[in-house]
């Protein structure tokens, strides 16, 4: 049996899992996610997961004329859309599932951010979701992975993105981009690399937490796990 190479990750999931910009959720999408939570669940991975919104709100695309908070939360409210029809694929599925949400609704499966029932949810074997963000404006859902990676005591953040690591420009515009296969919190604040904000790089480095980056697609959090090649570590 192959061994594990982290037994708890936190899985920062973009809203393009989900589906493309504005589309809202794409059913394959979701399937292939559930299929990977599974696989992980499987293997004993305990899995905390934070839900971004690009799939149906993103503010620099839809946001313009709004007061940059309201669009904000808006875009909070939508991380929760994608909490709910993850969980509700989850327990489809006959997977255990918690859903937490930084923004509090007065809905039947939606619970307040409790550090503390995470943990006991994760040692479970529970997947837990975490929906709303920070729960505040201003804060990207990178900043809010990084704080329930803490909350959690994961051993890594596994971020997913639409490239393929953490590159020295965005090599969708500079083709000859370099990407590096490690580099350092540290240096990636001093760089000013756009992967993450600077506060989840920061709550990181205190925390000595490091970010897997990598590319979405079928197997990759798998096969991250197992210690395999994959994307860009970004370390301690």
């Amino acid at each position: 049996m192959s061994t594990l190479r982290y037994q708890r990750v936190l899985l920062k999931l973009s809203g393009e899992a989900f589906g493309s910009t504005g589309q809202g959720v794409n059913p394959r999408r979701l399937d292939i996610i559930v299929r990977e939570l599974k696989q992980l669940r499987k293997l004993g991975v305990a899995v905390a997961v934070v839900v971004g919104a690009g799939n149906i709100w993103r503010k620099r695309t839809h946001g313009q004329g709004l007061e940059p908070a309201v669009a904000d939360y808006i875009g909070l409210l939508a991380t929760v859309m994608n909490g709910l029809a993850l969980r509700q694929a989850l327990i489809k599925a006959r997977l255990p599932v918690r859903l937490q949400s930084a923004v509090v609704f007065d809905l039947p499966g939606i619970g307040a951010i409790d550090a503390v029932a995470a943990r006991g949810s994760l040692r479970r074997g529970e997947i837990v979701i975490f929906a709303g963000g920070t729960g505040k404006p201003f804060f990207t859902t990178d900043t809010a992975a990084a704080q329930r990676a803490v909350q959690v005591g994961a051993e890594i953040i596994i971020k997913t993105s639409q490239v393929s690591g953490v590159y020295e420009a965005d090599p969708r515009q500079h083709q000859t981009a370099k990407k590096f296969d490690n580099i350092t919190l540290s240096q990636a604040i001093r760089k000013n690399l756009k992967v993450m904000d600077k506060e989840a790089f920061k709550i990181c480095l205190k925390n000595k937490i490091p970010i897997l980056v990598c590319q979405w697609q079928k197997g990759v959090a798998v096969r991250a796990v197992l210690g395999k090649k994959v994307g860009t570590l970004v370390k301690p």
